[in-house]
């Protein structure tokens, strides 16, 4: 009988995980420096990327490393913010938004798991149109009627666009220009988010084909796996309880 991972496995595999979230977080503080100031309290997509890290459990000296990398202090490699469109299995569509220093890398490596998973990559406003730009905040209420009202209450008091109810979550939505005032009214309200950002979200979802989903979550997998890649959204309507 075969044994199990080993401890010493589990854990290097676990920091493997946790050094690939912190490269991603850092190539994120990095460019929101560079598109602004190296001040949080004067950049709040900077703000946005250092909470984030943050609440990843970053040190605060990795984080100072990252903005001052940004702000060219270091003379570290020029990173840009460049964003992908392009379709999955069952012509599923996809955004894919990455931090880089090789474009070239990154187109590659991008068109090679979307052809590995029977997708193809798009021009520039193929798929765009079918998404909106906003913040949303995302509270685990598991459709208790109060809690709920609570976030609804708080929300539309914090000047919040709409609020839906979705599979025992509580969805906040607002503009991006609004989103920080939003999200420090909910904090203040005593409401934590357990996912919290801009985001492109899709304007309506299509159910994904039987036959497709296992390979369409294997390629968002992969896609997350990459380095270079910060977020992906997409416009599929997946099982309730699956990751994606």
């Amino acid at each position: 009988m075969g044994r199990g991972p080993s401890i010493e496995g589990r854990k290097n595999a676990e920091d493997a995980k946790r050094a690939k979230v912190f490269t991603k977080l850092i190539r994120e503080i990095t460019v929101a420096t560079r598109a602004g100031v190296a001040d949080p309290a004067g950049n709040p997509r900077l703000r946005a990327a250092v909470d984030k890290a943050l609440s990843a459990n970053m040190t605060k000296d990795t984080i100072e490393r990252a903005i001052k990398r940004g702000s060219g202090a270091d003379g570290g490699a020029d990173m840009q913010e460049l964003r992908y469109e392009g379709y999955g299995p069952a012509g599923i569509a996809l955004i894919i938004e990455c931090f880089t220093d090789n474009p070239t890398r990154t187109v590659a490596d991008v068109r090679h798991a979307l052809a590995r998973h029977g997708g193809n990559l798009g021009t520039s406003g193929s798929v765009a149109f079918q998404f909106t730009r906003c913040g949303e905040l995302v509270f685990a209420t598991g459709g208790d009627t109060a809690a709920e009202e609570k976030v609804l209450e708080a929300a539309l008091e914090a000047g919040a666009d709409d609020v839906l109810n979705e599979h025992g979550e509580s969805i906040v939505l607002c503009s991006p220009e609004n989103f920080e005032m939003v999200q420090q009214a909910l904090i203040d309200a005593g409401l934590a988010a357990e996912h919290a950002g801009v985001v492109m979200r899709p304007n309506n979802r299509v159910e994904a084909p039987a036959e497709a989903l296992e390979s369409l979550l294997d390629l968002l997998e992969r896609l997350d796996a990459l380095d270079d890649v910060s977020e992906v959204s997409h416009n599929a309507l997946l099982p309730s309880g699956t990751a994606g």
